[in-house]
């Protein structure tokens, strides 16, 4: 089979980071068209400039990298500076990127690539918030049935929230963004906290990443070195969740991952449960599922992909 064609939408960010380097790496299965950045984890300014550093640092400066959104559809920006640090990609020395932006703005983007390439052979792959990919959907309804599959990071049921009681942070910085995406009707996979608290960085493993002795497994093991210590010091683990590299994961090796299609809500009003994915897991209810929401992976499985393919670039 060919590679699928995919578009990662992000918010660099340390697991961002390791994403789509995971991507990157994986040219027989992912043939990457261009990455949109979004505000997110820290303002777009810094998101556009982490995804540069990334390709540049994966030797991948060919790559096309667009600004989006910086901000979300209708409220305050909310970033997570106290996760990532000051710019996002805290924790390795990384030189600052001499690839430019692209001049378009990543909606364009993202409008273009649907209308140009044949239906259904383009996949989305946010691994932030959905502002960008909303916006392109308002903008251009035409682009959602040619559209093949969304694979997103973002969500909780089982692990509720980790920037409120009941949100996840994807989904919180711009639940409007997120019920316009879910209630799109493109085909959506979902990689909630229940999943991606399962693809845990022990020593060991980052131990690995370290030992391939590369520039990338350098700066892999030195991202996890810092971000680790707000999970542990929050959920008490043996290190930080690599969230975001689940999707380029399942894109690889889906079988790595199981689930159920079920029908996933966003909540956008209230201010006690802003941006929490309410998803039907149990049947309880009448409404139409629209998503594939995942709840487990192979965890060992998924560092054997991870290290092996980083040991490419």
């Amino acid at each position: 089979m060919p590679p699928r064609k995919i578009i990662i939408d992000t918010d660099p960010g340390q697991d961002d980071a390791v994403a789509i380097l995971l991507a990157l790496a994986s040219p027989g299965e992912i043939e990457v068209l261009g990455l949109t950045a979004v505000a997110g984890n820290v303002p777009l300014e810094l998101t556009a400039r982490n995804a540069r550093m990334v390709c540049e640092l994966a030797d991948h400066a060919h790559i096309p990298v667009f600004a989006g959104c910086d901000r979300p559809l209708g409220r305050a920006l909310v970033t997570a500076e106290h996760v990532h640090g000051k710019t996002g990609l805290d924790g390795p020395d990384l030189p600052e990127p001499s690839m430019a932006l692209q001049d378009a703005h990543a909606v364009e983007f993202l409008i273009e690539t649907l209308r140009r390439e044949p239906s259904g052979s383009v996949t989305l792959c946010p691994l932030g918030p959905l502002t960008n990919i909303a916006t392109a959907f308002r903008q251009a309804p035409d682009i959602i049935p040619r559209v093949a599959e969304i694979v997103l990071m973002g969500g909780a049921y089982f692990e509720v929230g980790n920037i409120t009681p009941a949100a996840e942070f994807n989904i919180y910085v711009d639940p409007e963004a997120a019920d316009t995406v879910f209630r799109a009707g493109a085909p959506l996979t979902v990689m909630p906290l229940d999943v991606t608290h399962k693809a845990l960085v022990t020593g060991p493993r980052n131990e690995a990443f370290r030992a391939l002795g590369t520039p990338v497994g350098n700066a892999v093991a030195q991202m996890t070195d810092f971000f680790e210590r707000f999970d542990k010091e929050k959920y008490g683990s043996q290190g930080a969740p690599l969230h975001d590299p689940c999707v380029t994961a399942y894109l690889i090796r889906p079988e790595l991952f199981s689930g159920r299609h079920v029908n996933v809500e966003i909540e956008t009003t209230s201010e006690l449960t802003l941006g929490m994915t309410v998803a039907d897991w149990w049947g309880v209810t009448d409404r139409a599922p629209n998503a594939t929401f995942m709840g487990d992976l192979d965890a060992q499985g998924f560092f054997d992909l991870l290290t092996e393919r980083l040991a490419r670039l």
